[in-house]
């Protein structure tokens, strides 16, 4: 006979799949779009100047997070009350599926519409992502929800790999693209967001199927919806300052730490192609083998989060960032900053992982999606700091080696900050 926790599991089977194939959906978009393809082709196609498009890039990633931590806590409390979740998640994936269509049209010299459609996927793709990450507390056992976080970091990772292969493939190695596609004006570049959309539409539609509508969480729901949501995020904000406190510190500290993250993500692509010269098939190659990285580590670290702790997790993956990230800044060789670049991938996965689970451990229940939108807003709040700071450092110095060592502030405060913290068991 199986125990409870295996049978709320088999039973719950088919959300659980569809809850990790949204992440196998989505996170072609962060891989391809935000890290290695379109990020860098912005900074060396479109801008056609290499320091001034990183400028220009952190530019983007910068407006995109503080639009991200304004809005994102408010939707999670209008989610909440009106049991509109799935709603929201169709509606912001669907505009980000749109918006990523938009981004195979500008070329060269045609910036701001190229940063304005990237801003404008950015967010919503973000903004989905609280709905997303509210319904693993629904999925997932209280004792499973470490691996199954795990499973959900190491589909997506996994699902990133299998999109650039395929991009890598028909697209980027052939010296005709196929499809119709040409070389010209970096037209086959441009297309891999058009492949990004149609893999995004595509292996989102399980979740869509699979995942049950969320219930109002009894809010009343007023004439006024988004005053009445201000005035309970004002309430839950004083909560979770007074009778969540352990989630508070735990927020302070994810937003640290997860600057430094979304710093070596919008920019890993751009410094390999800047400072190792990297050919766009190279760097084609490069996030194959950071994702294969990632999401070994994101399945193997979701029994460790379940074994030793989130928090545990957490503080061994920002040791190990830390570690890579000095060593990619200083790398004086291409192998050495590929050493880098894989532990790097290791790490990334279990970190991203362990935060989610802890979080869905110490939520409470019935505002799943109003405490994941103060996640999502502690990993954006702040989190223009490490852009704009590693934008500034590179033109301040000419170097973008300078730039990324900002990173390493980043992992080590928010690390000692988390080390503080005491973790309180969950209640679901």
């Amino acid at each position: 006979m199986l125990s409870p926790v295996l049978q709320q599991v088999h039973s719950n089977k088919k959300a659980i799949l569809g809850w990790t194939l949204y992440d196998f959906a989505n996170s072609a978009f962060t891989t391809l779009v935000v890290t290695f393809v379109y990020g860098t082709y912005f900074a060396s196609g479109i801008v056609s100047d290499k320091l001034r498009g990183m400028e220009l890039w952190s530019l983007g990633i910068t407006v995109s997070a503080i639009i991200i931590a304004i809005l994102s806590p408010v939707l999670g409390a209008l989610a909440d009350a009106g049991g509109h979740r799935k709603r929201y998640l169709i509606v912001s994936t669907w505009l980000t599926i749109f918006a990523t269509v938009l981004l195979f049209f500008p070329t060269e010299g045609e910036i701001r519409f190229a940063l304005g459609v990237f801003v404008f996927a950015n967010v919503c793709y973000e903004l989905g992502y609280v709905f997303y990450n509210a319904y693993l507390v629904e999925v997932a056992p209280p004792s499973k929800i470490g691996m199954i976080s795990g499973y959900g970091w190491g589909f997506g990772y996994f699902g990133g790999l299998a999109c650039m292969v395929v991009a890598l493939v028909c697209l980027i190695q052939p010296e005709v693209p196929w499809f119709g596609f040409s070389q010209e004006n970096g037209e086959n570049i441009r297309a891999v967001n058009l492949l990004v959309a149609v893999w995004f539409a595509l292996f989102s539609l399980p979740m869509f199927l699979w995942i049950p509508p969320s219930k109002a969480n009894g809010h009343a729901v007023t004439s006024h919806p988004v005053r009445s949501a201000f005035k309970r995020l004002n309430a839950t904000f004083h909560e979770i300052r007074t009778e969540y406190q352990t989630i508070f510190k735990f927020l302070i500290a994810r937003l640290v730490y997860n600057d430094g993250l979304i710093t070596v993500f919008a920019f890993g692509g751009i410094y390999a192609e800047q400072i190792f010269d990297f050919s766009m098939q190279e760097i084609m190659y490069f996030g194959i083998v950071l994702n294969v990285a990632a999401g070994v580590g994101a399945l193997i670290f979701g029994f460790v989060d379940d074994r030793l702790g989130p928090r545990q997790t957490i503080l061994i993956s920002l040791i190990g960032l830390t570690i890579a990230t000095t060593l990619a800044v200083t790398a004086p060789s291409r192998t050495l900053f590929w050493v880098a670049g894989i532990l790097m991938g290791l790490l990334a996965g279990p970190n991203q992982s362990a935060s989610r689970s802890l979080m869905g451990r110490l939520v409470p229940k019935d505002k799943e999606n109003e405490f994941f939108g103060f996640f999502a807003f502690s990993g954006k709040a702040t989190s223009f700091l490490g852009p704009l700071l590693l934008g500034q450092l590179t033109t301040l110095f000419g170097s973008q080696r300078a730039g990324l060592s900002s990173t390493v502030f980043f992992f080590i405060v928010g690390g000692i900050l988390l080390f503080r913290l005491k973790e309180i068991p969950s209640k679901h």
